[in-house]
């Protein structure tokens, strides 16, 4: 068994400073979402990913991967979209095995009027604050993290 690799003084800084940053970022754009749109985080990028995909819709096994969730969680969270009317699912025809998710028109008409204060929330909390050249570098640092965790993970 090899040694623990310990993190260092700045690395502990930096690790406890980016958890609680994330977490309180999560959840203010959950929180600005539930008070002005009546859905949470979560929903919302179900339903931005739907209205940039071609034709307003994807399979479930690609919207999963996109969102970055289970396929039970997906299929939970696009059935309270579905009882909304903002989503539905059907086969793809010739593929009764493959369950795609569209948009509805109700649906894209609540994600464009949610996206203005989502936007505005995320400059407030996230890129007000910073400069051009630290909004590359945090781009470059969460690119190379995600690059990671996308070979370590399968994705």
């Amino acid at each position: 068994m090899s040694e623990t690799r310990w993190l260092d003084g700045d690395e502990q800084k930096t690790w406890r400073t980016f958890l609680w940053a994330s977490q309180l970022l999560h959840e203010s754009l959950d929180r600005q979402l539930q008070r002005d749109a009546a859905m949470p985080h979560t929903y919302y990028m179900i339903l931005a990913m739907l209205s940039e995909a071609p034709g307003r819709s994807m399979t479930m096994t690609e919207l999963a991967r996109l969102v970055r969730s289970s396929a039970s969680r997906l299929s939970h969270a696009v059935a309270k979209l579905e009882a909304q009317g903002w989503v539905c699912r059907g086969k793809r025809p010739g593929d009764a095995r493959t369950t795609v998710a569209t948009l509805t028109d109700e649906g894209f008409a609540a994600v464009a009027e949610a996206a203005p204060g989502h936007v505005e929330e995320v400059r407030r909390v996230l890129f007000d604050r910073l400069t051009p050249e630290q909004v590359r570098q945090l781009h470059d640092i969460f690119g190379a993290v995600l690059t990671n965790l996308n070979s370590t993970n399968g994705s």
